[in-house]
């Protein structure tokens, strides 16, 4: 059962006691609306329960006017749907559409437009969106596990990424399904999709750590892509190959540290400078390989970029994660 479930119960339960205390015609009209105001996040909760309560305030005005002059006809709450929800979309309260037509339809259901009617509306609408919105506040799960272990994985799926690379390197006839990059792909974005919400949890919004983690490394998947496309022209074993494979090799372990030292940085420019000193291909097939190396350096150096720039942008706090 989750948190959610549980905080949509008790506040339920809390609205339509409170209504039912403070002599509320029906009461259980506020237990719905808080179940529509329960949501995921803080933040999130904060803006569909004010979106839900003008969206509602707006649709009894105009509900108001068409029941008044017109009559409460079944019809008319037709008429109302055709006028309201374009207005609703548009003024930016889509998302309280629905609440404004459980509270139209209950005014409809009264059958009749006088202030009493219309005070009991809003207070139902302030006894439920204000119970949901008071244990939407009041506690919601924190993340730092599930985002521990969603870096974990992540950083499982580029080490076995790079072994794979690193094997290709050496044995040009060998296959890889690619599963891991499916799944690391994945990971990567659950992560982003769990950061957000950390983030939305927050009472003072600030920058999310584990956010920023998530989109370095999904850049640096967008660059793994186009390593495994320079590789895949790596036809034939060459000496090359074999240097750049004790690259990845080492990779598979910085990529899983706490700490970034720079050392595979240092080894690349060093294997870039012997590139440039070795003799040109003789052959053509030897010049495609080397072709294709020339651009997994590059794309490699691209890839340990990523990290070093998104590193300097970090507070002190951020470092201890992006490494």
């Amino acid at each position: 059962m989750g948190i959610r479930v549980i905080k949509t119960a008790v506040a339920t339960l809390v609205a339509i006691y409170a209504a039912y205390l403070l002599g509320v015609d029906n009461p259980l009209s506020a237990g719905i609306l808080a179940i529509m105001g329960v949501d995921t996040t803080r933040w999130r909760g904060l803006k569909t329960v004010f979106a839900r309560f003008m969206a509602s305030v707006l649709g009894l005005l105009l509900a108001s006017l068409l029941f008044g002059f017109v009559g409460f006809y079944i019809w008319v709450l037709a008429v109302y749907i055709l006028l309201a929800y374009p207005l609703l979309a548009r003024t930016g309260l889509k998302d309280g559409i629905i609440t404004g037509s459980v509270i139209v339809f209950h005014l409809f259901a009264r059958n009749e437009v006088t202030a009493h009617a219309l005070l009991t509306e809003l207070e139902l609408l302030t006894i439920g969106l204000g119970s949901a919105t008071l244990f939407n506040m009041a506690y919601m799960p924190k993340e730092s596990r599930t985002l521990a272990a969603l870096r974990v994985r992540t950083e499982e799926g580029f080490s076995a990424i790079f072994g794979h690379l690193a094997e290709h390197l050496r044995k040009p006839d060998s296959i890889w399904g690619g599963e891991e990059m499916l799944e690391t792909l994945s990971t990567i974005e659950q992560g982003i999709e769990v950061s957000q919400r950390a983030r939305e949890n927050r009472l003072i919004p600030q920058d999310e750590p584990w956010m920023l983690y998530f989109q370095m490394r999904r850049q640096q998947m967008e660059s793994i892509e186009l390593m495994m496309e320079s590789v895949a022209f790596v036809s034939s074993h060459v000496s090359q190959a074999e240097l750049i494979a004790v690259l990845f090799d080492r990779l598979k372990e910085d990529v899983k540290s706490d700490f970034y030292e720079g050392e595979t940085e240092r080894m690349l420019g060093e294997l870039e400078a012997e590139f440039k000193g070795m003799p040109l291909p003789f052959t053509r097939d030897e010049f495609e390989t080397r072709s294709a190396l020339f651009h997994l350096t590059r794309e490699l150096r691209r890839y340990l970029g990523i990290a070093s720039r998104e590193k300097k942008r970090k507070s002190t706090s951020a470092q201890a994660i992006i490494q």
